[in-house]
């Protein structure tokens, strides 16, 4: 994948971990193994994947020129989505620790690494989790009482990426309405 990018659009010098499943609906005392296993397979081992080729292309002492990474966290790390997706919750508080460690390792190597946390928002997540009616349900509890536009979090990946967050690293942006 990296390769590919580079031969067709350059050195990469920005990385978005957007990548991610909820592991379906239960409860911890229901959740299966296996449910488990996949969710941090794809929602952090991916990530982690990922973000060790973007460092190895972008680090200043790799010959790289830098870059910036952002990792899409979730809500969920400070809710605890319990009853519902608890160990998606988890896999997204992984993201976070990782987000932080990974900040400070690679900030003198320019480059940056911060994380984005998106609330509840539309998208076609909680229908394919199995719950198409789920932002309703939990509208309530959102402040805004609305849920996220897609074009919200973008804004924020996109100024997390750009020179206007230069001394931004380490850091988790939440965006969820207040919740």
């Amino acid at each position: 994948m990296f390769q590919t990018a580079e031969r067709e659009l350059g050195p990469i010098t920005a990385l978005v971990n957007n990548a991610a499943i909820t592991g379906g609906f239960a409860r911890v005392e229901d959740v299966t193994a296996a449910a488990i296993e996949k969710t941090f397979a794809v929602n952090v081992t991916g990530a982690i994947l990922c973000a060790r080729e973007a460092v190895r292309r972008m680090s200043m002492r790799r010959g790289g020129s830098g870059g910036a990474i952002v990792n899409i966290s979730s809500i969920a790390t400070r809710t605890g989505a319990a009853g519902e997706w608890v160990h998606y919750a988890a896999s997204k508080g992984a993201i976070d620790s990782f987000t932080i460690g990974l900040a400070r390792e690679v900030a003198k190597e320019g480059i940056r690494v911060n994380a984005v946390s998106p609330g509840l928002t539309e998208t076609g997540l909680h229908a394919a989790s199995g719950e198409p009616g789920r932002l309703q349900r939990l509208m309530p509890t959102i402040p805004m009482g609305r849920a996220g536009l897609p074009q919200e979090i973008a804004e924020a990946v996109l100024w997390l990426l750009s020179p206007a967050a230069s001394y931004v690293t380490g850091s988790i942006l939440e965006i969820g309405g207040g919740r």
